[in-house]
């Protein structure tokens, strides 16, 4: 082994959480060294995950467009023709040209980076083994686990990355496959059904619980539920794969529902998207004493990020839910003030949550049946897009925005939205309720005419029943 390298802090995993936390401490005047085993930088995230998968949900969006919604507008096109692989390498491009500049982020802030699997010999020392060299030791006070999560997967359907796959596989078939069942209603199997259901695919989700998007707000779920089926995805709640054959290559898949429904379905593919599971394997956690959790095995840490031995810490899917990557970055950035010597946090209360099917569905704060249960009164505003000239113009017009507020102090308690451009729209309510705003301090802000966020505003508006747009509801 060659001599130690001394660093003030050593990040494992250059993921959303990793990469943002050693920029971070580099900006802040630490020497940082940064540890990631695989060929590229940006975690899940940008290789595997949110960005491919943003890629090709606006490819093929485009698609759908061209093909189904073009003559309306007076747009006539005809023999448009799928070139899928063109479509996989521009998907492709998106992620080279963002880890690229990761890299250049990282000499640019001094961050030293190191290719190989990391695991800790010690409370200060982390070892880096690459292929075909010699491990390297590192040393450093602190050290930050950001080793992300994998796919979640089920006893009765393992991974066979052929027919039954991941992810990461859905995002590089190189066919279109002609019947896809998708297992797990969530953001990311919804996502994926929607990216082959507007390529051709014949598309079933299947979900074990009563609605899609579990833990969503119910109004927003439903609505979802039939814009999907008029998009041409059937979808199965309250359903569960109990059987599995292998034919030929192809799948038939046994369905059950309710007490004593079943459904036999046949697959190209089976896309298993129930979750993913914190990922913290071969980093030696056990030989220094490390606490995690036994089921998830997530890394258990204190609020500020510091694992049960001091000095190590973890951030981002590794510590669990939410898992997404804005909060890891938020997280990243907070461990990294915290090592510092700096304050650091993250409002949980106010990370917002996208889901990128057509319409989009983005959330942040309480839902309606989790304030009852916990026995907040509040007031509900709720103003659709069909009464925006906007999304009327765009051809836009599913969908809705609903604002929570605290009935006694207006406080915004939670926003759901449902519509064109929620990604973006949630952002007003997310930085309202960062600074404990009210739904009077939303309608009191001047939104542009015309545009989507005028829903937002008029959703506050009829909080105290004065929407200008909108019918008042009855005393």
């Amino acid at each position: 082994m060659n001599d130690a390298i001394q660093f003030d802090v050593i990040v494992i995993g250059a993921g959303p959480g990793g990469y943002v936390a050693a920029i971070r401490c580099a900006q802040l005047g630490l020497r940082t060294g940064l540890v990631e085993r695989s060929e590229t930088f940006g975690g899940t995230c940008l290789n595997v995950g949110c960005i491919p998968s943003k890629a090709l949900l606006d490819s093929s969006h485009r698609y759908f467009e061209i093909t189904q919604r073009a003559e309306p507008h007076g747009i006539v096109v005809e023999n448009v023709r799928l070139d899928l692989a063109t479509m996989m390498a521009r998907k492709d491009q998106v992620v080279r040209t963002l880890a690229s500049g990761l890299a250049s982020l990282f000499e640019a802030n001094k961050v030293v980076t190191f290719r190989g699997h990391a695991s800790l010999r010690s409370v200060s020392q982390v070892a880096v083994a690459a292929d075909d060299e010699a491990p390297q030791l590192l040393v450093a006070k602190h050290v930050v686990l950001a080793t992300g999560s994998v796919p979640a997967q089920l006893p009765d359907l393992p991974f066979d990355h052929e027919l039954v796959v991941d992810s990461t596989d859905a995002l590089c078939f190189d066919v279109v496959p002609h019947q896809l069942v998708v297992v797990g209603g969530g953001a990311v199997g919804l996502e994926l059904a929607s990216v082959w259901a507007r390529l051709g695919a014949k598309v079933t989700v299947v979900e074990m619980m009563d609605q899609l998007l579990p833990g969503c707000d119910r109004q927003v779920s439903r609505m979802l539920h039939r814009i999907l089926t008029g998009q041409g995805i059937d979808v199965m709640t309250q359903s569960s794969v109990v059987n599995l054959e292998k034919v030929n290559g192809r799948g038939r898949v046994m369905v059950k529902s309710g007490q004593d429904k079943t459904t036999e379905l046949s697959a190209d593919k089976i896309l298993v998207a129930v979750g993913r599971r914190p990922f913290a394997l071969g980093l030696g956690l056990e030989d220094i004493g490390v606490v995690t959790e036994d089921k998830t095995g997530q890394i258990l840490v204190n609020d500020n990020f510091m694992t049960n031995i001091a000095g190590i810490y973890a951030v981002g899917d590794v510590v669990g839910a939410p898992m997404l990557a804005h909060k890891a970055e938020a997280e990243g950035i907070a461990v990294a003030e915290i090592i510092a010597g700096k304050p650091g946090q993250v409002n949980y209360e106010a990370i917002p949550n996208v889901v990128y099917t057509a319409p989009e569905v983005a959330v942040v704060g309480k839902t309606q049946q989790q304030l009852r249960n916990a026995g907040i009164q509040y007031e509900a505003g709720v103003f659709h897009f069909r009464s925006n000239g906007r999304a009327l113009a765009a051809d836009s017009r599913e969908g809705f925005v609903k604002i929570l507020a605290d009935r006694r102090t207006d406080r915004v308690l939670g926003v759901h939205i449902i519509g064109p451009w929620a990604s973006d729209l949630i952002a007003e309510a997310v930085e309202v309720m960062e600074f404990g705003g009210s739904a009077e301090d939303i309608a009191r802000t001047v939104h542009a005419h015309p545009t989507l966020s005028e829903v937002v505003g008029e959703a506050a508006m009829a909080v105290g029943n004065r929407s200008i747009h909108s019918v008042p509801r009855k005393p």
